[in-house]
């Protein structure tokens, strides 16, 4: 009789480095995360700050990490799946929220389920999907775009195609940036959505200084908003009465 595979965990990451997991993570995914001793993680630092909240010193001193990043070839795969298949259980952490999204992750989950190991998503945070329920935008509809062009000329095109998309459909499209060039991006994006289009910013979410911001791009234009080096997604699309609102959501000060 074959043995039993282990289980491939998905485990949420915090979105602020300054969380409490108890106050992020259902208990039922902390009592999970307890009982794992491997993990295969994006980043040493980020995986060890959640698992030194959550595991004992005892816990934490049997603890074995892999790494799993951009720079992982796809050779190396099989060998992070390798404990799997002798019937250990693995926790899978993302630098920030939930894995396998926006995240190296997802090949690992992909190869998991060709070779029949159980791909188990714990409860946490994903930074897409609260800035998405946050905007105001349709969320029936809707597609996440990842990084844009880096070069001004390449980003303003994508979204200029974003802007066609949003009126020819209504869809709501999300994409990201890295913090340093977050104001380049929103620079961009009022100089080349239409002043009828609305656009959301989900800044530092989850955190203290967290603040997210709805409203159409004119309105945007007549209400500036500084941006700093802080984790944003930026969201483009419609709604029935765009245009008319404008809402500011913050916590903490900022």
């Amino acid at each position: 009789m074959a043995e039993a595979k282990g289980v491939l965990y998905l485990i949420p990451n915090l979105l602020d480095p300054e969380s409490l997991p108890e106050a992020i993570l259902p208990a039922r995914a902390i009592e999970r995360v307890r009982c794992l001793r491997r993990f295969v993680v994006e980043g040493d630092k980020a995986a060890w700050r959640l698992l030194s909240r959550i595991l004992d010193a005892a816990a934490a001193s049997e603890v074995v990490m892999d790494r799993l990043d951009k720079h992982t070839p796809p050779e190396a795969l099989p060998a992070l799946l390798a404990p799997l298949e002798g019937g250990e259980d693995v926790g899978l952490i993302s630098e920030a929220g939930m894995p396998c999204v926006a995240d190296p992750g997802a090949a690992l989950a992909a190869l998991a389920h060709d070779r029949g190991i159980l791909v188990a998503p714990l409860v946490g945070p994903s930074s897409i999907l609260l800035a998405l329920a946050a905007s105001g935008l349709d969320g029936q509809r809707f597609s996440f775009l990842g990084y844009l062009p880096q070069d001004r000329a390449g980003r303003r095109a994508a979204l200029a195609s974003i802007d066609r998309g949003v009126r020819a459909d209504g869809a709501t499209r999300l994409f990201i940036e890295t913090p340093h060039r977050n104001a380049q991006l929103l620079e961009d994006c009022l100089a080349v959505l239409s002043p009828g289009t609305r656009l959301c910013v989900a800044a530092s979410l989850c955190s203290p200084s967290e603040r997210i911001r709805s409203a159409s791009v004119s309105s945007w234009k007549a209400m500036p908003w500084t941006l700093g080096k802080e984790p944003a997604i930026f969201l483009a699309g419609r709604t029935a009465n765009a245009g008319h609102l404008d809402l500011v959501t913050r916590r903490g000060h900022s």
